[in-house]
């Protein structure tokens, strides 16, 4: 008997993919080994992080890191780094930003749900630029010279959201922002793979990246990672860390935490919220090396396979099966486009019907509107595959 059902609680076929709401990935055996293995013991979490600000700006070519419960959090932790920096005074008036440099600068087209993220360290936004494309009224988007005419007195920062096609590029607006001493926080959180791109915005002169720990990592669902400049992150640990300690007898690793660029210690600081245990520590540092190493790579095929017994297993019923190949790495993808006239439902409808299942079937929604059912391979095996074809032909037929 699974956890489960000891619980009483339903388990799920996950063809979604890395969500929050359908409990992200499957965790490699290797990474859930490894956090059992880290319970057992108890460590100091300062010196704990210190070893993980090492190996993740090894592999991301960033000054230093740190481990956090989620790329939002790391967005909080990162915007109020740079609000605060390293005066303890500030850390704990948070997110009371009353008098202090608080505006971030967002392209309009970069704002989204996650960015409540940044606005609950107390940053208020400054919206420039256009998406006249996407609006039907011309052929530009948001241009960096926009940046650079919001900049004011006020000014603390510039937040960007990166994918595949954000405009303006990302090394323009470092340039702007860097020619006017300002800091760039970058919300990558989606990103990978490509395993490049662990290094990619860094190398553009980012100055925080926040990444998912829980999407294709495959670590820890509750765990992300802000890598950045050595000052910066040296700020988040200070409002991170349990800080209930006597400053005279406090001693953080240098490496992570100068002590000498601070003057006291705030009582807890605006990330005390977002803690993380040694588990997850050690969980996403173990998922983090699998994946830099390309250790996932030889997963695509059988994927591929898992996906075709599915399109395969469809045969004669009125759903038009596609497996979208990645164009470099990635996952597979099937799209399952359903005649709706003929089955006599929308896709609405029949995702409905495979959540209601049991187990329920959670395919990805993006393609609902078009009557297209997307599923994400990363959490299928060969017995999830029959069980979700057999279910899909009853729905279907």
């Amino acid at each position: 008997m699974s956890i489960y059902e000891e619980l009483g609680v339903r388990t799920i076929i996950n063809v979604s993919g890395a969500s929050t709401r359908v409990s992200g990935p499957l965790m490699p055996p290797e990474v859930a080994e490894a956090m059992v293995r880290a319970s057992q013991e108890s460590v100091s979490m300062m010196e704990l992080q210190a070893v993980a600000s090492e190996k993740i700006s090894e592999v991301t070519g960033a000054e230093a890191g740190y481990i956090i419960s989620g790329a939002s959090a790391g967005l909080t932790l990162g915007t109020a780094t740079i609000l605060a920096g390293m005066d303890p005074g500030r850390m704990d008036r948070l997110p009371d930003t009353t008098g202090m440099k608080n505006e971030f600068i967002i392209a309009r087209e970069h704002r989204n749900g996650y960015d409540h993220a940044i606005r609950l360290a107390g940053a208020k936004f400054v919206e420039i630029g256009m998406n006249e494309i996407v609006s039907g009224a011309g052929v530009r988007r948001t241009e960096a010279w926009e940046y650079e005419a919001a900049i004011t007195p006020q000014t603390a920062g510039i937040a960007y959201t990166v994918t595949p096609d954000s405009e303006p590029p990302l090394e323009q607006v470092v340039e702007v922002a860097h020619r006017h001493g300002l800091p760039v926080l970058v919300d990558a959180a989606g990103e990978l793979p490509p395993i490049s791109n662990l290094r990619k915005f860094i190398g553009m002169g980012a100055d925080l990246v926040a990444f998912s720990g829980g999407k294709s990592i495959r670590g820890p669902q509750s765990s992300g990672i802000l890598c950045g400049r050595r000052d910066l992150i040296a700020s988040a640990a200070v409002q991170h860390l349990d800080m209930d300690e006597f400053f005279d007898i406090w001693d953080p690793p240098e490496s992570l935490i100068p002590k000498g660029m601070l003057t006291g210690i705030p009582r807890h600081g605006i990330g005390r919220g977002f803690k993380v245990g040694k588990e997850e520590i050690v969980g996403l540092l173990t998922a983090l090396r699998m994946f830099a190493d390309g250790e996932y790579a030889a997963e695509t095929e059988q994927q591929r396979g898992l996906l075709e017994y599915i399109a395969d297993g469809l045969s004669g019923l009125p759903v038009q099966p596609r497996i979208i190949l990645p164009a470099g790495e990635g996952y597979p993808m099937l799209h399952l486009i359903i005649n709706s006239q003929t089955v006599g439902k929308s896709g609405f409808e029949v995702s409905k019907e495979l959540k209601s299942g049991d187990p329920g079937i959670f395919v990805n929604e993006k393609g609902l509107p078009e009557d297209t059912l997307i599923v994400h391979p990363m959490n299928l095996n060969q017995s999830r595959t029959e069980i979700m074809t057999r279910r899909l032909r009853e729905v279907l037929g």
